[in-house]
């Protein structure tokens, strides 16, 4: 679907009371720009929050419908329930649900729409349409578009939208446009009403907030520069997400053996095929992949087709991706590795300066040349969702760089193979952790 037209839809409700007297709002965005393309409220009289929430999904998703049929749409909402029940990761178990999400689900082609929960923080534009409507319901009124002030709430965010002068990458470019837009935005929204089913959406609170790139992470390498003020900050725009996929098995794999780029170049095992098999029918479910970028190496090249054939898209390979190279010790195990090569061993588990034994690859290098390839592939791909398939070092320093983590994180990860872990790229500099070896596809 690269060729269709694709919009955000943000949507919320709200009750007070719940039940009480409620309202939604909606907004379609450009994912691009940040423009408004169009907005949705109403009030519904005495209902739950719930009921809101999803009436606010079925007004979006038929304004993006109304402005193309055909539209790829990216649903955000900081429901947990709607998102994960529309999902289908949740059962719908309220009667007063069901209705709502048939309806709902019957709007566009489920393989045209995706869903994405946000914190509420991040939700003001339809936050305050909702609450818009709730007023007007307050005095017998329906919400009129004409006096909506919802769209000044964003408009900060909406600006930065697209990216600031300067070259690709330069964060500290964006940081400062982030401060002189806030320095004229008023910060100010309506307050939130409360929430059914609190329990799940607090359960999730802080560990996806920081998900979605609102609590800014330490700057952790040259691609980000710090949060351009403490606390929640404005995101500008869709981020770039790499989906992480480390290759399926080799014939090394089982057996633990050091295997980078300086050796042979195995082949999937059986077992190896079988994953990436698996994890092709998992992305393709997901939906959500628009790119496919992998390793040079054969191991990567055999599990990125594998998914390639599955979603219907091309290959390309990245040089960068590759796995270090590690020396005199490719083949051999851990084991047989500090039997034989003790001191240089010690030295590599000291310091990331520390090359393998015969020239192999130091975690120093290996982060420089990392650290380009992602901003090469970011620069290439805003706003997009690239799957890299890749190595377990490249996947580590990724995941180290996004968190800000020092060095000797690198040994306390555990990557499976064939297995998922993600990142997203924000254009104010933020970078943070979706995922992490998930498995989950894999039993």
């Amino acid at each position: 679907m690269q060729g269709h037209v694709r919009f955000v839809v943000e949507a919320d409700g709200g009750s007070r009371g719940n039940p009480g007297p409620a309202g939604y709002g909606a907004v379609v965005l450009d994912p691009v720009t940040g423009e408004t393309l169009a907005e949705r409220a109403e009030y519904i009289g005495v209902a739950t929050n719930n009921v809101a929430e999803y009436k606010g999904l079925i007004a979006g998703l038929r304004a993006a419908r109304e402005l193309s049929p055909d539209a790829v749409v990216q649903v955000r909402m900081d429901s947990k329930l709607v998102v994960e029940q529309m999902s289908g990761r949740w059962k719908i178990k309220h009667p007063d649900m069901k209705p709502l999400a048939a309806e709902a689900a019957k709007i566009l082609p489920r393989a045209q729409v995706t869903y994405e929960w946000m914190p509420r923080e991040r939700n003001k534009h339809a936050d305050r349409l909702a609450n818009e409507a709730m007023d007007a319901g307050k005095h017998g009124k329906q919400w009129e578009p004409s006096a909506s002030s919802a769209a000044l709430d964003a408009s900060a965010a909406r600006a930065l939208a697209t990216p600031p002068a300067g070259p690709p990458g330069d964060a500290a470019k964006g940081a400062a446009a982030v401060r002189a837009a806030l320095a004229t935005a008023s910060g100010t929204s309506a307050t939130a009403p409360a929430r059914e089913e609190a329990g799940a959406d607090t359960l999730f609170a802080e560990q996806d907030a920081t998900a979605a790139g609102r609590i800014p992470a330490p700057a952790p390498g040259p691609a980000q520069a710090p949060s351009a003020t403490p606390g929640w900050g404005p995101d500008m725009g869709t981020p770039a997400t790499f989906v992480l996929l480390r290759h399926g098995e080799t014939a090394l794999t089982p057996q633990k053996r050091f295997s980078g780029s300086g050796g042979t170049d195995p082949e999937l095992s059986e077992a190896g095929r079988r994953q990436a098999s698996a994890v092709a029918e998992a992305l393709a479910a997901r939906g959500t992949v628009q790119t496919i970028v992998s390793s040079p190496l054969r191991r990567c090249r055999e599990t990125a087709q594998a998914v390639a054939d599955r979603l219907g898209l091309t290959v390309t390979v990245e040089e960068g991706l590759r796995e270090v190279d590690f020396g005199a010790w490719e083949g051999l195990t851990f084991g047989e590795v500090r039997e034989r090569f003790p001191d240089d061993l010690q030295a590599w588990l000291d310091s990331p300066k520390a090359a393998p034994t015969g020239g192999g690859e130091s975690f120093t290098a290996a982060t420089r040349r990392i650290s380009a390839t992602r901003d090469r592939l970011l620069a290439a791909h805003a706003g997009r969702t690239v799957l890299l398939v890749t190595h377990v070092t490249p996947v580590k320093i990724l995941v180290r760089l996004a968190l800000g983590a020092p060095p000797e994180a690198l040994f306390k990860m555990e990557l499976s193979a064939a297995s998922l872990s993600a990142v997203a790229y924000y254009a104010d500099g933020n970078a943070s952790v979706r995922l992490l070896n998930d498995t989950s596809h894999l039993r």
